[in-house]
């Protein structure tokens, strides 16, 4: 049994300030995140961040890309900005990957699909925020890539909990398991 996390990877995404300070001011919110990377370390499973961040200057940003065109008048979301750092609470290690990515899901714009395959992982473990955002488009698009998924329903969170709820419960056990932080950590050990 010892076996089965090799092939395993956690995915902490978009939990990066500028994102947090949005979504999430209540630190509460954050704390099964931190349970599960310290489950994961634990485990030695590895943990990747993921964020949204771009060059000085935005060309990565389409004005047809409706959500991201808005940021242009934003702006602070450079790689190098505050707003794009990953948040302290679940502050990576010197050997934890940092992806940055330039549109809501993980693999798009980003080296994770290099990673992964470098590290011939076959098993996602997802959580982020923004539910109906990164989490929606990564399990999509890992799906159709034919990982193995689980998404931590605590360690995930939408400004709308109705959305949250319905991705949760009826759209994501379609494609993946879907379990608290606490279940999860169960299956462990």
């Amino acid at each position: 049994m010892q076996n089965h996390h090799n092939n395993t990877a956690l995915l902490v995404m978009d939990v990066q300030n500028g994102i947090v300070s949005r979504f999430a001011e209540d630190g509460k919110v954050l704390l099964p995140f931190q349970k599960a990377v310290e489950a994961a370390r634990r485990h030695t499973i590895p943990v990747i961040f993921v964020r949204v961040a771009f060059r000085e200057g935005y060309p990565e940003i389409s004005s047809r890309n409706k959500s991201f065109s808005a940021i242009f008048g934003l702006g602070g979301i450079t790689v190098s900005d505050i707003a794009t750092q990953i948040h302290e609470s679940v502050q990576p290690q010197q050997n934890e990957p940092v992806v940055t990515k330039l549109r809501v899901s993980a693999f798009v714009g980003s080296d994770l699909d290099v990673i992964l395959r470098s590290l011939q992982i076959d098993t996602l473990i997802l959580s982020g925020i923004a539910t109906s955002g990164v989490v929606l488009s990564t399990l999509r698009e890992a799906a159709d890539r034919d990982f193995t998924l689980t998404v931590l329903s605590d360690a995930c969170f939408d400004a709308d909990p109705e959305v949250h709820r319905v991705l949760i419960e009826k759209v994501f056990p379609r494609q993946a398991d879907v379990l608290t932080v606490d279940a999860w950590i169960d299956t462990l050990d």
